[in-house]
């Protein structure tokens, strides 16, 4: 699983989610938002403290 902007796209960069990181895997600038996938460790405290409910958590396919 990894986080990932729900669609529509509601954020509106406040950086809830780049402050709760516990691993600092979320990059934001004014109007984009990276995620450094091999740094995320599944905890959803982005996806629990964004106020917009842009995020959610995507489990990724099986190859």
């Amino acid at each position: 699983m990894k986080p990932e902007q729900s669609l529509p796209i509601r954020c509106d960069f406040c950086g809830a989610c780049v402050a709760v990181c516990p691993v600092d895997a979320i990059q934001l600038d004014e109007a984009h938002w990276r995620l450094f996938a091999e740094r995320c460790t599944q905890c959803e405290a982005c996806v629990m403290v964004c106020p917009m409910n842009a995020l959610e958590m995507k489990h990724e396919e099986p190859v």
